[in-house]
């Protein structure tokens, strides 16, 4: 094969989209103040992170003063977690939080870490060999204590979107605060807040085409909130440190753009996302698709390959120009399985061989083509070398 580059690991992070780019250069040198600051230089720069509030809020339908500015993500799933703990825990005894067994980290890890806290306990909710939340489940889990409920969007893994408005309608029908991380489906994935009907939700830029370094969290008016980060008040007192603000406005642009243009980009997604599954499960014996076949992210495939240890096939793909990613974590040089994969059942072997497959706005058919076939190409290898004994599966 003629070597290409393919980049296929969009669910990890995007390319900043030109216009976003554009629209945040005045904020690192014409409008430099700090918002804080009560001269005509700082009023400038309030002016931009209130218009791009504004922006955001009207997209997210919520109030422009429901919307906390973060470092990214992972910051804003800690700030609903642990800000909703410590004031439960300032009015009540015993606390109960509740979350899916296929959260990410920022959310799974705060919740074990909450629970370290005297009086304070978490569920986590099974799911389905795809990877989705039962609403009787989750029903299931609620004691009289719990304060919090915690579901993802989309998973970041394998992509399964979850049902959050039912989920959501639960938490409210039993007087219990719903946080969703939306990371993942951010852009991708039409997220009104009122139709959702959640009281808090994540999102970072990076996800959607924007700056790294910055998201928010919506949390609807009136939830008490107890900070996490302490200093100068910023943020109605929710979120101190100076804000970033060609950050945010990067952030407002780059939501503007994938609503703006929300059909063209999912159709797009969807045409590339299928055409890829349909290929690779067609020309890869011994490839199992994860995650739902259809309620899944538009832009998001993923596998489990047969017989090959996923960081092996991933740098055979590196070295035929794909880029791609696995749900295995590799420590200190041992790969472990994947959480997600194996709350979805699968074996810790299958958990090993996965690998994710995530498409763009820049994808075209030719580099689905590229990259099936440098898949194809990488399992074959991959394979020889495991029969051969030149590496260990384990």
């Amino acid at each position: 094969m003629a070597r290409r580059m393919v980049y296929l690991d969009h669910s990890a992070t995007t390319p900043m989209d030109s216009r976003v780019l554009d629209a945040m250069l005045p904020y690192y040198s014409d409008v430099y103040g700090n918002t804080s600051s009560s001269h005509s230089e700082g009023r400038r720069a309030e002016r931009a992170l209130e218009t791009a509030r504004e922006t955001i809020a009207r997209i997210l339908n919520c109030k422009p003063d429901e919307i906390i500015f973060t470092s990214g993500g992972s910051e804003s799933d800690n700030l609903a977690i642990r800000g909703v703990a410590s004031y439960a825990r300032s009015v009540q005894s015993e606390v109960h939080l509740v979350a899916s067994a296929v959260e990410h980290p920022a959310v799974g890890k705060t919740l074990a870490l909450t629970a370290d806290e005297p009086g304070c306990t978490y569920s986590l909710v099974a799911v389905d060999q795809d990877g989705r939340v039962d609403v009787e489940d989750v029903a299931e889990v609620i004691q009289p204590s719990t304060r919090l409920v915690s579901v993802m969007a989309a998973n970041n893994e394998v992509g399964t979107i979850e049902p959050i408005g039912q989920l959501a309608a639960l938490a409210r029908s039993r007087g219990i605060l719903f946080h969703t991380d939306a990371v993942q489906a951010g852009g991708q994935v039409r997220l009104d807040v009122q139709q959702l009907n959640v009281d808090m939700l994540s999102l970072s830029a990076h996800k959607f085409y924007g700056p790294k370094g910055v998201g928010l969290l919506y949390v609807r008016d009136g939830m008490n909130l107890h900070p996490t980060q302490t200093g100068g008040g910023h943020e109605r007192g929710r979120r101190s440190g100076t804000v970033n603000t060609p950050g945010v406005v990067g952030m407002a642009k780059a939501l503007e753009i994938a609503n703006d243009s929300f059909d063209e980009f999912t159709a797009h997604y969807l045409r590339m996302r299928d055409l890829l599954i349909d290929e690779v499960l067609a020309h890869i014996p011994g490839t199992t698709l994860t995650g739902h076949r259809t309620e899944r992210l538009p832009s998001h495939a993923s596998f489990v390959v047969d017989g090959v240890e996923a960081n092996t096939l991933l740098m055979h793909l590196d070295t035929r120009g794909v880029m791609a990613s696995s749900g295995s974590a590799c420590k200190t040089g041992n790969p472990e399985p994947s959480d997600v994969l194996l709350a979805m059942g699968l074996s810790r072997e299958a958990a090993l061989s996965s690998v994710r497959l995530t498409v763009g706005r820049s994808t075209t058919e030719d580099d689905v083509a590229y990259a099936v076939e440098a898949l194809r190409t990488s399992v074959e290898r991959a394979r020889t070398l495991s029969s051969s004994g030149l590496y260990e599966f384990h």
